[in-house]
Protein backbone atom coordinates (compact mmCIF):
# COMPACT_ATOMS: atom_id res chain seq x y z
CA UNK A 1 0.00 0.00 0.00
CA UNK A 2 1.40 3.37 -1.23
CA UNK A 3 0.16 6.78 1.04
CA UNK A 4 0.82 9.06 -1.13
CA UNK A 5 0.71 12.60 0.46
CA UNK A 6 2.61 14.86 -1.82
CA UNK A 7 -0.54 16.41 -2.68
CA UNK A 8 -3.95 16.25 -3.37
CA UNK A 9 -3.05 16.60 -7.25
CA UNK A 10 -2.57 13.02 -6.65
CA UNK A 11 -5.79 11.32 -6.46
CA UNK A 12 -7.51 9.50 -9.09
CA UNK A 13 -11.00 10.03 -10.37
CA UNK A 14 -13.94 8.38 -8.72
CA UNK A 15 -16.07 5.55 -10.17
CA UNK A 16 -18.82 7.98 -10.73
CA UNK A 17 -16.53 10.93 -12.41
CA UNK A 18 -15.45 8.02 -14.57
CA UNK A 19 -19.23 7.68 -15.74
CA UNK A 20 -20.16 11.12 -16.24
CA UNK A 21 -16.69 11.88 -18.29
CA UNK A 22 -17.30 8.77 -20.09
CA UNK A 23 -20.97 9.52 -21.07
CA UNK A 24 -20.18 13.13 -21.81
CA UNK A 25 -21.72 15.38 -24.56
CA UNK A 26 -18.69 17.35 -26.39
CA UNK A 27 -17.67 19.50 -29.45
CA UNK A 28 -15.17 21.75 -30.49
CA UNK A 29 -14.36 24.09 -27.57
CA UNK A 30 -11.74 26.29 -29.84
CA UNK A 31 -15.48 27.26 -31.69
CA UNK A 32 -17.43 27.25 -28.68
CA UNK A 33 -19.37 24.09 -28.97
CA UNK A 34 -18.61 21.72 -26.78
CA UNK A 35 -21.74 21.63 -24.69
CA UNK A 36 -20.29 20.04 -21.79
CA UNK A 37 -17.29 22.88 -21.11
CA UNK A 38 -19.82 25.50 -22.20
CA UNK A 39 -22.21 24.03 -18.93
CA UNK A 40 -19.13 24.30 -16.65
CA UNK A 41 -18.14 27.74 -17.12
CA UNK A 42 -21.70 28.44 -17.16
CA UNK A 43 -22.00 26.69 -13.61
CA UNK A 44 -19.27 27.80 -12.00
CA UNK A 45 -20.16 31.38 -12.83
CA UNK A 46 -23.46 31.15 -11.93
CA UNK A 47 -21.77 29.84 -8.55
CA UNK A 48 -20.04 32.89 -8.09
CA UNK A 49 -22.23 35.34 -9.21
CA UNK A 50 -19.13 36.68 -11.80
CA UNK A 51 -20.21 36.91 -15.28
CA UNK A 52 -18.61 34.75 -17.26
CA UNK A 53 -15.81 31.83 -17.13
CA UNK A 54 -13.89 29.99 -18.85
CA UNK A 55 -12.08 26.27 -18.58
CA UNK A 56 -8.18 25.82 -18.47
CA UNK A 57 -5.50 23.04 -18.83
CA UNK A 58 -3.84 24.37 -15.69
CA UNK A 59 -4.22 26.49 -12.74
CA UNK A 60 -0.60 28.57 -13.45
CA UNK A 61 -2.31 29.12 -16.82
CA UNK A 62 -5.66 30.45 -15.56
CA UNK A 63 -3.45 33.03 -12.81
CA UNK A 64 -1.39 33.76 -16.03
CA UNK A 65 -4.09 34.58 -18.26
CA UNK A 66 -5.07 37.09 -15.10
CA UNK A 67 -1.63 38.29 -14.51
CA UNK A 68 -1.61 39.41 -18.24
CA UNK A 69 -5.31 40.78 -18.54
CA UNK A 70 -4.99 43.03 -15.84
CA UNK A 71 -1.41 44.68 -16.47
CA UNK A 72 0.96 45.86 -18.85
CA UNK A 73 5.06 45.07 -19.48
CA UNK A 74 6.73 47.02 -16.98
CA UNK A 75 3.88 47.32 -14.64
CA UNK A 76 4.06 45.89 -10.96
CA UNK A 77 2.13 42.94 -9.16
CA UNK A 78 2.06 42.94 -5.53
CA UNK A 79 1.68 40.12 -3.96
CA UNK A 80 3.14 38.29 -0.23
CA UNK A 81 6.12 36.48 -0.31
CA UNK A 82 4.69 32.83 -0.36
CA UNK A 83 2.49 33.55 -3.45
CA UNK A 84 2.29 30.73 -5.65
CA UNK A 85 2.54 33.03 -8.77
CA UNK A 86 5.40 34.31 -7.35
CA UNK A 87 7.23 30.80 -5.95
CA UNK A 88 5.46 28.46 -8.26
CA UNK A 89 4.76 29.59 -11.46
CA UNK A 90 8.23 29.56 -13.37
CA UNK A 91 8.44 32.99 -13.23
CA UNK A 92 5.34 33.22 -15.04
CA UNK A 93 4.64 36.84 -14.25
CA UNK A 94 8.01 38.22 -15.33
CA UNK A 95 8.23 35.38 -18.83
CA UNK A 96 4.57 36.02 -19.75
CA UNK A 97 3.19 39.33 -18.93
CA UNK A 98 6.93 41.45 -18.24
CA UNK A 99 5.95 42.46 -14.70
CA UNK A 100 7.85 42.78 -11.74
CA UNK A 101 6.44 41.15 -8.38
CA UNK A 102 6.35 43.60 -4.98
CA UNK A 103 6.63 41.14 -2.12
CA UNK A 104 4.97 41.40 1.35
CA UNK A 105 6.46 39.77 4.52
CA UNK A 106 2.99 38.52 5.95
CA UNK A 107 2.19 36.18 7.99
CA UNK A 108 1.63 32.56 6.97
CA UNK A 109 1.38 33.86 3.10
CA UNK A 110 -1.32 35.85 4.36
CA UNK A 111 -0.98 40.47 4.30
CA UNK A 112 -2.65 42.79 5.77
CA UNK A 113 -4.63 45.78 4.44
CA UNK A 114 -2.13 48.07 6.11
CA UNK A 115 0.84 46.11 4.68
CA UNK A 116 -0.73 46.99 1.59
CA UNK A 117 -1.45 50.34 2.19
CA UNK A 118 2.14 50.86 2.52
CA UNK A 119 3.09 48.92 -0.14
CA UNK A 120 1.40 51.65 -2.84
CA UNK A 121 2.24 54.77 -1.18
CA UNK A 122 5.29 56.21 -1.97
CA UNK A 123 6.63 57.88 -5.36
CA UNK A 124 4.22 57.07 -8.27
CA UNK A 125 6.64 58.54 -11.04
CA UNK A 126 8.33 57.62 -14.48
CA UNK A 127 11.38 56.07 -12.06
CA UNK A 128 9.17 53.36 -11.06
CA UNK A 129 6.67 50.60 -12.24
CA UNK A 130 3.51 51.57 -11.90
CA UNK A 131 1.27 49.28 -9.30
CA UNK A 132 -1.79 48.03 -11.16
CA UNK A 133 -2.53 44.51 -9.73
CA UNK A 134 -2.63 42.61 -6.01
CA UNK A 135 -2.95 38.98 -6.01
CA UNK A 136 -3.90 36.80 -3.11
CA UNK A 137 -3.96 32.80 -2.92
CA UNK A 138 -6.76 31.54 -0.85
CA UNK A 139 -5.61 29.13 1.42
CA UNK A 140 -2.11 29.53 1.11
CA UNK A 141 -0.11 26.65 -0.20
CA UNK A 142 3.26 27.37 1.47
CA UNK A 143 1.48 28.85 3.93
CA UNK A 144 0.63 25.81 4.69
CA UNK A 145 -3.39 25.61 4.04
CA UNK A 146 -4.47 29.00 6.01
CA UNK A 147 -7.61 30.57 4.97
CA UNK A 148 -7.76 34.71 5.03
CA UNK A 149 -10.19 36.71 7.39
CA UNK A 150 -12.92 37.67 4.83
CA UNK A 151 -13.22 40.91 6.58
CA UNK A 152 -9.51 41.62 5.91
CA UNK A 153 -9.95 40.86 2.26
CA UNK A 154 -12.76 43.07 2.03
CA UNK A 155 -10.66 46.48 3.17
CA UNK A 156 -7.62 44.80 1.10
CA UNK A 157 -10.19 45.17 -1.63
CA UNK A 158 -11.10 48.91 -0.77
CA UNK A 159 -7.67 49.76 -1.14
CA UNK A 160 -7.17 48.44 -4.18
CA UNK A 161 -10.20 50.00 -5.59
CA UNK A 162 -8.66 53.55 -3.79
CA UNK A 163 -5.42 52.99 -5.97
CA UNK A 164 -6.50 51.73 -9.31
CA UNK A 165 -5.74 47.98 -8.53
CA UNK A 166 -7.34 44.99 -10.10
CA UNK A 167 -7.81 42.55 -7.43
CA UNK A 168 -7.29 38.83 -8.19
CA UNK A 169 -7.18 35.84 -6.36
CA UNK A 170 -5.86 32.24 -6.49
CA UNK A 171 -8.36 30.22 -5.77
CA UNK A 172 -6.71 27.00 -6.35
CA UNK A 173 -7.78 25.65 -3.02
CA UNK A 174 -10.58 28.27 -2.45
CA UNK A 175 -13.05 25.67 -1.72
CA UNK A 176 -11.34 24.51 1.19
CA UNK A 177 -11.55 27.92 2.70
CA UNK A 178 -15.14 27.91 1.99
CA UNK A 179 -16.33 24.74 3.53
CA UNK A 180 -13.76 25.33 6.80
CA UNK A 181 -14.91 29.18 7.25
CA UNK A 182 -18.66 28.42 6.27
CA UNK A 183 -18.54 31.15 3.26
CA UNK A 184 -20.06 31.09 -0.03
CA UNK A 185 -18.63 31.30 -3.59
CA UNK A 186 -20.79 34.33 -3.84
CA UNK A 187 -19.04 36.36 -1.25
CA UNK A 188 -15.78 36.08 -3.13
CA UNK A 189 -17.46 37.08 -6.49
CA UNK A 190 -18.33 40.04 -5.30
CA UNK A 191 -15.05 40.89 -4.06
CA UNK A 192 -12.30 40.17 -6.81
CA UNK A 193 -11.69 41.00 -10.40
CA UNK A 194 -11.13 37.60 -11.41
CA UNK A 195 -10.62 34.34 -9.70
CA UNK A 196 -9.13 31.33 -10.80
CA UNK A 197 -10.61 27.87 -9.05
CA UNK A 198 -8.72 24.70 -9.18
CA UNK A 199 -10.56 21.24 -10.16
CA UNK A 200 -7.84 18.91 -9.39
CA UNK A 201 -6.29 19.67 -6.30
CA UNK A 202 -9.18 18.89 -3.28
CA UNK A 203 -12.06 18.54 -5.50
CA UNK A 204 -10.59 15.22 -7.35
CA UNK A 205 -10.62 16.07 -11.03
CA UNK A 206 -7.92 14.65 -12.90
CA UNK A 207 -7.40 18.33 -14.87
CA UNK A 208 -8.77 21.37 -15.19
CA UNK A 209 -9.01 25.09 -13.86
CA UNK A 210 -11.42 27.80 -14.32
CA UNK A 211 -11.46 31.47 -14.45
CA UNK A 212 -13.72 33.81 -13.44
CA UNK A 213 -14.51 37.43 -14.36
CA UNK A 214 -16.59 40.07 -16.40
CA UNK A 215 -17.37 38.93 -20.13
CA UNK A 216 -15.16 41.58 -21.36
CA UNK A 217 -12.20 39.81 -18.87
CA UNK A 218 -13.14 36.85 -20.13
CA UNK A 219 -13.22 37.38 -23.73
CA UNK A 220 -9.82 39.03 -23.19
CA UNK A 221 -9.13 35.98 -22.00
CA UNK A 222 -10.05 33.48 -24.55
CA UNK A 223 -7.73 35.53 -26.75
CA UNK A 224 -4.57 34.96 -24.10
CA UNK A 225 -5.44 31.09 -23.71
CA UNK A 226 -5.14 30.65 -27.70
CA UNK A 227 -1.70 32.58 -27.17
CA UNK A 228 -0.55 30.52 -24.31
CA UNK A 229 -1.30 27.25 -25.92
CA UNK A 230 -4.18 26.46 -24.09
CA UNK A 231 -7.08 26.23 -26.49
CA UNK A 232 -8.58 22.29 -26.43
CA UNK A 233 -11.20 20.82 -28.78
CA UNK A 234 -13.39 17.95 -27.19
CA UNK A 235 -12.33 18.69 -24.10
CA UNK A 236 -15.82 18.11 -22.37
CA UNK A 237 -14.82 14.88 -20.83
CA UNK A 238 -12.61 16.76 -19.06
CA UNK A 239 -15.22 19.69 -18.31
CA UNK A 240 -17.76 16.45 -17.15
CA UNK A 241 -15.27 15.86 -14.30
CA UNK A 242 -15.21 19.33 -13.19
CA UNK A 243 -18.91 19.30 -13.32
CA UNK A 244 -18.98 16.33 -11.04
CA UNK A 245 -16.75 17.27 -8.91
CA UNK A 246 -18.57 20.70 -7.75
CA UNK A 247 -21.67 18.55 -7.50
CA UNK A 248 -20.02 15.69 -5.10
CA UNK A 249 -16.95 16.44 -4.20
CA UNK A 250 -16.68 20.30 -1.72
CA UNK A 251 -18.30 19.32 1.09
CA UNK A 252 -16.75 16.12 1.69
CA UNK A 253 -13.34 18.59 2.11
CA UNK A 254 -14.17 18.50 5.82
CA UNK A 255 -13.41 14.92 6.22
CA UNK A 256 -9.72 15.77 4.57
CA UNK A 257 -9.60 18.97 6.94
CA UNK A 258 -10.29 16.54 10.04
CA UNK A 259 -7.79 13.91 8.90
CA UNK A 260 -5.27 16.99 8.66
CA UNK A 261 -6.47 18.04 12.28
CA UNK A 262 -5.64 14.60 13.71
CA UNK A 263 -2.66 14.15 12.44
CA UNK A 264 -1.30 17.60 13.86
CA UNK A 265 -2.44 16.79 16.92
CA UNK A 266 -0.45 13.47 16.95
CA UNK A 267 2.94 15.43 15.51
CA UNK A 268 2.32 18.02 18.31
CA UNK A 269 3.08 15.21 20.63
CA UNK A 270 6.81 13.37 19.08
CA UNK A 271 9.50 14.93 20.76
CA UNK A 272 11.35 14.97 17.33
CA UNK A 273 8.92 17.32 15.71
CA UNK A 274 10.16 20.97 16.75
CA UNK A 275 7.20 22.60 15.21
CA UNK A 276 3.67 22.16 13.05
CA UNK A 277 2.13 25.10 11.89
CA UNK A 278 -1.78 25.49 12.49
CA UNK A 279 -4.10 23.69 10.82
CA UNK A 280 -6.90 24.57 9.12
CA UNK A 281 -7.93 22.81 6.09
CA UNK A 282 -6.00 19.51 4.45
CA UNK A 283 -2.19 21.08 4.70
CA UNK A 284 -0.07 20.04 7.14
CA UNK A 285 3.45 21.64 7.69
CA UNK A 286 6.08 20.72 10.36
CA UNK A 287 9.60 20.55 10.78
CA UNK A 288 11.54 17.84 12.60
CA UNK A 289 15.01 18.10 14.63
CA UNK A 290 17.53 19.18 12.97
CA UNK A 291 19.47 15.63 13.96
CA UNK A 292 17.14 14.17 11.67
CA UNK A 293 16.76 16.87 8.91
CA UNK A 294 13.88 17.52 6.45
CA UNK A 295 15.59 15.10 3.96
CA UNK A 296 16.50 12.26 5.91
CA UNK A 297 12.89 12.18 7.45
CA UNK A 298 11.26 12.30 4.10
CA UNK A 299 13.78 9.05 2.48
CA UNK A 300 12.90 6.92 5.91
CA UNK A 301 9.07 7.36 5.83
CA UNK A 302 9.58 6.72 1.75
CA UNK A 303 10.97 3.55 2.77
CA UNK A 304 8.07 2.38 5.06
CA UNK A 305 5.59 3.51 1.31
CA UNK A 306 5.27 7.06 2.69
CA UNK A 307 5.24 10.10 0.20
CA UNK A 308 6.02 13.38 1.53
CA UNK A 309 7.35 16.73 0.01
CA UNK A 310 9.74 18.90 1.27
CA UNK A 311 8.71 22.59 0.93
CA UNK A 312 12.00 23.98 1.36
CA UNK A 313 13.43 26.17 4.62
CA UNK A 314 13.32 22.79 6.57
CA UNK A 315 9.26 22.62 6.07
CA UNK A 316 7.89 18.98 5.48
CA UNK A 317 4.46 19.09 3.80
CA UNK A 318 1.65 16.55 3.97
CA UNK A 319 -1.95 17.08 1.93
CA UNK A 320 -4.93 15.23 2.56
CA UNK A 321 -6.76 13.91 -0.16
CA UNK A 322 -9.54 12.27 -1.00
CA UNK A 323 -7.79 8.85 -1.86
CA UNK A 324 -6.57 9.01 1.38
CA UNK A 325 -8.23 6.48 3.34
CA UNK A 326 -8.96 5.59 6.90
CA UNK A 327 -6.66 2.76 6.51
CA UNK A 328 -3.91 4.69 5.22
CA UNK A 329 -4.42 7.53 8.11
CA UNK A 330 -3.97 4.94 10.79
CA UNK A 331 -0.74 3.39 9.53
CA UNK A 332 0.61 6.77 9.02
CA UNK A 333 -0.29 7.86 12.53
CA UNK A 334 1.13 4.83 13.68
CA UNK A 335 4.28 5.18 11.51
CA UNK A 336 4.38 8.81 12.66
CA UNK A 337 4.83 7.70 16.26
CA UNK A 338 7.34 4.74 16.10
CA UNK A 339 9.61 6.63 13.99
Amino acid sequence: MIIDLISDTVSKPTKGMLDAMMHAKVGDDVFKSDPTTNALQEKAAAMFGMEDALFFPSGTMANQTAIKLHTQPGDKLICDKYAHVYNYEGGGAAFNSGVTCKLIDGHRGMFTSKQLEEAVSGRSDIHVPYSRLVCIENTTNKGGGACWDFSELEKIQKISKENNLAFHLDGARLFNALVEKNETPNQYGHLFDTISICLSKGLGAPVGSILLGSKEHIAKALRIRKLFGGAMRQVGFLAAAGIYALDNHVARLADDHQKAKEIGVVLESLSYVTKAETIETNIVIFYVDEAIGDANFINKMKEKNILLTPMGEGKIRIVTHLDYTNEMHETLLKELKNF
